[in-house]
């Protein structure tokens, strides 16, 4: 992969127009223009976007070199300036010895033993939920994509930051959607203004991160006084100390790292979740498959102990065929901080180095009929186990790996059971849901499915 000596050729260039180069095709149809790239079968294509050259790479064990085995050598892109805005410097957007030092203190807030306490509460959640869900018309199509957003939501507040808080969730889920839309059509627009300028979107985005800081903020400093051990992750983060200074993470930190968390926690499961649900109701014999399974191993207590779904092989196989297919981080993107080496191609300093999931995940050398939905290529000792490690990645890769994945995956097995056991899932006649590639790969248009 890394080659010891300079490139002798160049990177294959992405026909453009002059000077602006792919930004609008980009800007138009951004996994239209990837996949188009791909169709070329090189092992980089260099885009001119926004001003700046990018690479994108296709091969895993070059994404891997890169994610992984040369990461030191790869730093936030430019994009991430934008999500800082109001992320902050949490795990997402922070690097280098900071990032390092974050990821130390957070990491024992998801080991395994720490997420099985926190399996409890996505259980009674999802139970609660499920009772709601049964009290709608049932005549009526759900609108299941804002469904599993208020579920989501829900999720994350209790085992963040504890049971006491979801009373005050009034605006905070619409201010966060804000702060996305907002987010990504800064990171992808040519002229930006700056947010100090009066402009009706400035002004919104203030307005929705104002709402989202006295949340986070009222309730961080509600439990500094309370000097607790609460075991959600909140309490976890407020105990977590340095082992090599004993330092102990200040206001701003614990706020940037929540906000983190709740932002990526309840967006990326929640669009997952519609997903998965579009895929099911199109695919009927996969859903009386996985309807039994739930069935058998969850039988009929209203709400099983969270022990019991680690059993549910079939249903974790359609999450993770739901995510191949519709990866919530669909592209990445690293910054090269010196002159870098693919085989007889060079990625120069201060360029981008583009990775996507969405492409990685659909090309048929690596997954055969890459369009079609099948949790079979998922199965123990199935297709999905001969492939390279890094040709499937819904949650990253190497050490900036997601740190909340297993988080994730709990809590999507634990809804989709309990959902699919007690409901048949109904497709809305003449439904077609498109992709919309903002930060992550939303439906253009609501999921809607009958619930019977």
């Amino acid at each position: 992969m890394e080659s010891t000596v300079s490139s002798s050729l160049p990177v294959p260039l992405h026909p453009g127009l002059p000077v602006v180069g792919n930004t609008f095709s980009f800007l138009r149809d951004p996994l239209g223009t990837l996949q188009t790239a791909q169709r070329q079968r090189e092992r980089l294509v260099h885009f001119r976007i926004g001003g700046r050259h990018q690479y994108l790479v296709f091969r895993p064990e070059d994404v891997k070199y890169i994610l992984q085995e040369n990461n030191r050598n790869y730093g936030r892109s430019p994009a991430f300036e934008v999500l800082k805005i109001f992320l902050g410097n949490g795990l997402l957007t922070s690097e280098g010895d900071f990032w390092r030092r974050q990821r130390r203190l957070a990491q024992p807030a998801f080991h395994r033993q720490k997420l099985a306490a926190l399996a409890q509460t996505m259980v009674d959640e999802t139970t609660t939920w499920i009772d709601e869900l049964k009290h709608l018309n049932r005549q009526q199509p759900v609108n299941i994509s804002q469904a599993f957003m208020d579920v989501t939501m829900r999720i994350v507040c209790k085992t963040l930051f504890g049971s006491d808080v979801i009373g005050k969730l009034d605006g905070l889920s619409s201010a966060l959607d804000t702060l996305n839309y907002m987010a990504n059509d800064r990171m992808l627009s040519i002229i930006r203004f700056p947010l100090n300028w009066p402009t009706p979107a400035n002004v919104r985005f203030r307005n929705a991160g104002t709402l989202v800081n006295s949340f986070i903020y009222n309730v961080i400093d509600q439990r500094r006084q309370q000097a607790d051990d609460s075991d959600d992750l909140l309490g976890m983060l407020l105990a977590a100390e340095d082992g090599e200074t004993g330092e102990r993470m200040s206001d701003q930190q614990l706020r940037d790292e929540c906000v983190t968390l709740f932002a990526a926690g309840h967006e990326t499961t929640s669009v997952s979740m519609a997903w998965t649900l579009y895929l099911l109701s199109q695919n009927p014999a996969v859903l009386t498959k996985i309807k039994a399974e739930s069935r058998a191993i969850l039988g009929d207590v209203a709400s099983p102990s969270p022990h019991v779904f680690r059993s549910l092989t079939y249903t974790m196989q359609v999450i993770q065929e739901s995510m191949r297919l519709y990866p919530p981080a669909w592209i990445m993107s690293r910054l090269a901080l010196h002159d870098d080496h693919l085989g007889p191609y060079t990625i120069p300093a201060g360029a981008t180095a583009l990775i996507s999931p969405y492409l990685l995940h659909r090309d048929p050398v690596n997954w055969p009929d890459p369009e079609r939905f099948d949790p079979d290529r998922f199965a123990p000792n199935g297709p999905s186990e001969q492939l390279h490690s890094y040709a499937y990645l819904p949650f990253g890769g190497g050490p900036r790996l997601c740190i909340g994945n297993q988080f994730a995956l709990m809590e999507m097995q634990i809804l989709l059971a309990m959902l699919v056991r007690e409901f048949d899932i109904q497709p809305t006649a003449n439904q077609r849901i498109t992709m919309k590639p903002l930060i992550t790969l939303r439906p253009e248009q609501p999921v809607r499915v009958t619930l019977r």
